[in-house]
């Protein structure tokens, strides 16, 4: 992707001026951020994603009684009648399972793949949505069909109301409220409170148009939760190390006699101190750890072998499969989990691959043997395919 070129879908600013004006400062609101933008699902594709066992959903209800939600999935009878008003239907990963989403969501690589998470689509009947509320993270609203009136606030008070399902907010006082129309998209940095509402929308031949959201989000991993990631992955690491710095055991050759048999020695916590300040001091172990973390894919992903087998010289060359996660630094590719050394003319490919998520049969011929077996594989795991060739 080119940062320096304006996109229609950031209101004309470039990557890198959207970056340095707007991301996790203040919102952009873009009219007609993708001009004449359709739903990429029908609302009965969307029904039946959330069908699915291995599909993320949730129905979030507000009625007299107040606010309710469940978890799918979903029986084809299983929500109210699309007559119901205030009802939304939430499906998570839409990316993992539909390769239109997927495209969608690649339009938004100005930022690190290791921030990007991934798409969501909101399904609302009239006067529908999921309260006052703020998130950790980023996120862009792109109305996709039919019409929500967004309120937005940068709110201090974040007291959320007890005793319901949802995180919503207590004392929502927004300062801005925008209409979103189909192609319209809204950006807001994380924490900044928003509510949305569907509203009635005529569509095609009369008839109400289907208020449908996708909201592209991402990643914020909280530091506790990185931490604990990073040292279980370099504790296992080290684990496997027959250095001697690895293998040391404890000793205490001058532990007196106690008179206190539970209390923890100074002596042992200080072994404990050098033993994890010892296995963060290896830099290229400490990035691996991230890395292999960044590129682990959620825990509802299955990959599945190919249905023919490897050919190098496939016409079309090969593709990351859309549920794949592929990343690299300095030293090291890293791809669903697992973490490569990488150097010289290879490495420069695997990036490519990463950056690009398909090499052409071109730059298949200039990979190493070592490299082909290594493509071959993922492609046997399911991690890469081959393109239809071009005609």
């Amino acid at each position: 992707m080119d940062v320096n070129q304006p996109l229609t879908l950031l209101a004309g600013l470039t990557p890198l001026q959207f970056m340095r004006r707007h991301w996790q400062k203040k919102p952009l609101l873009v009219r007609q951020a993708i001009p004449g933008f359709k739903p990429l699902l029908s609302r009965v594709e969307l029904f039946k994603l959330a069908v699915q066992q291995q599909v993320e959903s949730r129905l979030v209800l507000h009625q007299a009684k107040g606010w309710r939600m469940k978890q799918g999935p979903f029986g084809p009878r299983s929500l109210p009648p699309l007559a119901t008003p205030g009802w939304t239907l939430l499906v998570q990963g839409v990316d993992l399972h539909n390769r239109r989403a997927h495209e969608l969501l690649q339009r938004f690589r100005f930022a690190p793949d290791a921030r990007l998470d991934d798409l969501m689509i909101s399904f609302a009947t009239a006067g529908g949505g999921v309260g006052p509320h703020f998130d950790s993270y980023d996120v862009f609203l792109l109305q996709a069909s039919g019409r929500r009136r967004w309120k937005i606030g940068r709110q201090k008070d974040l007291t959320l109301q007890e005793g319901v399902p949802l995180k919503i907010l207590q004392n929502f006082a927004p300062s801005q409220v925008f209409v979103l129309e189909a192609g319209d998209m809204l950006y807001l940095p994380p924490r900044y409170a928003h509510d949305g509402l569907a509203e009635p929308c005529p569509g095609e031949g009369g008839k109400a148009a289907d208020c449908m959201t996708y909201s592209i989000g991402f990643r914020a991993p909280r530091q506790a939760e990185l931490a604990g990631e990073v040292l279980q992955r370099l504790a296992d690491f080290y684990g496997d190390e027959e250095s001697a710095s690895s293998q040391r055991l404890y000793r205490d050759p001058s532990q007196a006699a106690t008179a206190t048999p539970a209390a923890l020695p100074p002596s042992l916590l200080e072994f404990a101190t050098n033993a994890v300040h010892d296995a963060l001091k290896d830099p290229l172990a400490l990035s691996c750890a991230l890395g292999e973390y960044m590129s682990e894919p959620k825990a509802s992903v299955w990959f599945e072998g190919p249905s023919g087998g490897w050919r190098p010289r496939h016409k079309g060359g090969v593709c990351l499969d859309p549920r794949t996660r592929m990343m690299y630094d300095a030293h090291h590719v890293f791809i669903n989990g697992e973490s490569y050394r990488a150097k010289g003319a290879d490495a420069d490919l695997m990036r490519r691959l990463a950056d690009q998520r398909c090499l052409a049969a071109g730059e298949l011929r200039r990979v190493s043997p070592s490299a082909l077996t290594l493509l071959a594989g993922w492609h046997e795991a399911g991690w890469l395919v081959h393109p239809q060739a071009p005609a």
